[in-house]
């Protein structure tokens, strides 16, 4: 009786990335980092309970079979960074590389669940494999460098201990976690999760298509990552809003690069625009704006709205009508306009309304298609 339970749990498969309710920027801040690794990684700070091992877990099923390593609390350094067997070099006179788990994870996830209680110097080297996509390890003068490309995620509980400044300020994007309040998310969520729980294989079956659909959309935004154009003009607004949050050094300006980048890919566009910036300053700022130690978490959003407005102002859009002022240049109303195209979207709270353009209705359904909304009021995960 034994074999058959071990075989039923190998095969059982994971929660569904799209049935997640209620993680929008979660979600989002994953997919962006699968998009462009080079981002750095997600830390997700807060309670216990609010389906970040899910999330986790589901989003490494997308990519095609992608290895997802944990890494435990009490592992040694070769066990994370791999070595090198010196007995090798002394018999046969080759060295021989024992590889850690940052080169199984290489294609992959990464995740540590409880970074805060993770040694420092073990969190420098995940880090450091994060950033460079590479390993290198060291021995008695033997060097070996092995790949090691993989979407770092790291969870921590803030009530258990803070990360050091200078380690958090190098996880590329940060997301605040906490669960919902409303009744009918919550509900959702149990509802969702018991019907997992009843028939795992028929729940995974009935979001298989959103599923797919999301990897593709992945698959797509990783081949046109490299086409898609920062301007001048959108890096100097992006520059200007790490001043205005009085950033520490120049890491927040590249990261909000990368990831705006990347957000434009996903949405299927060829240049960078403010909402991609928004989006990617949203991720990015929380955990490295300087702020008291009574300051609530997370991003100001009225601050970040009103130091996007000013940057638009004082660095207006390039081009042959930029120098035009606006006080004389003639009215429209709006019927040379080219509207906004449709737009994809996480929403934990779907109206449970379609629009006829494909996408889920059900309540908490968090992968949707709708009509752009205006600037500002959208949410921060707004995609095409």
């Amino acid at each position: 009786m034994s074999t058959p339970t071990a075989g039923a749990s190998r095969t059982k498969p994971s929660f569904p990335f799209p049935a997640v309710v209620g993680q929008d920027q979660l979600q989002l801040a994953l997919i962006l980092n699968a998009i462009t690794p080079g981002i750095g990684g997600v830390v997700i700070r807060g309670e216990k309970g609010t389906a970040k091992t899910t999330t986790v877990r589901a989003f490494a099923a997308l990519l095609d079979g992608a290895p997802l390593v944990n890494l435990p609390i009490g592992a040694t350094e070769d066990r994370v960074v791999g070595s090198i067997d010196m007995e090798t070099v002394l018999t046969t006179g080759k060295a021989t590389f024992n590889p850690g788990l940052l080169s199984q994870a290489d294609g992959g996830v990464l995740y540590v669940d409880e970074v805060n209680l993770l040694a420092d110097h073990l969190v420098d080297a995940l880090l450091d494999a994060a950033a460079t996509g590479q390993v290198t390890v060291e021995r008695d003068g033997i060097s070996h460098t092995t790949p090691a490309s993989f979407v770092l995620v790291g969870t921590m509980n803030p009530e258990e201990g803070e990360l050091r400044p200078q380690l958090l300020d190098r996880f590329g994007l940060a997301v605040d976690v906490a669960g919902s309040k409303d009744v009918q998310v919550r509900a959702e969520i149990i509802r969702r999760r018991l019907a997992f729980e009843a028939d795992p294989n028929a729940f995974a079956h009935s979001y298989a298509e959103q599923t797919e659909q999301i990897a593709q959309q992945i698959r797509q935004a990783k081949a046109q990552v490299e086409n898609v154009v920062l301007s001048d003009t959108s890096l100097m607004r992006i520059a200007h809003i790490c001043a205005a949050f009085d950033v520490d050094g120049m890491r927040a300006d590249l990261v909000i690069a990368r990831t705006a980048i990347a957000h434009a890919a996903w949405r299927g566009a060829d240049a960078v625009e403010d909402q991609d910036i928004k989006v990617a300053a949203e991720l990015a700022l929380p955990h490295r704006r300087r702020r008291d130690p009574f300051d609530e978490p997370g991003l100001d959003q009225q601050q970040l709205e009103d130091t996007l407005d000013q940057a638009q102002r004082e660095i207006p859009d390039s081009g042959p009508d930029s120098d035009t002022d606006p006080e004389t240049a003639p009215e429209t109303n709006g019927e040379d306009q080219a509207p906004e195209p449709p737009q994809t979207q996480f929403d934990g709270q779907s109206d449970g309304q379609s629009d006829g353009q494909g996408g889920r209705a059900e309540l908490g359904a968090p992968f949707r298609t709708a009509p752009a909304a205006p600037r500002g009021n959208g949410p921060a995960g707004s995609t095409r």
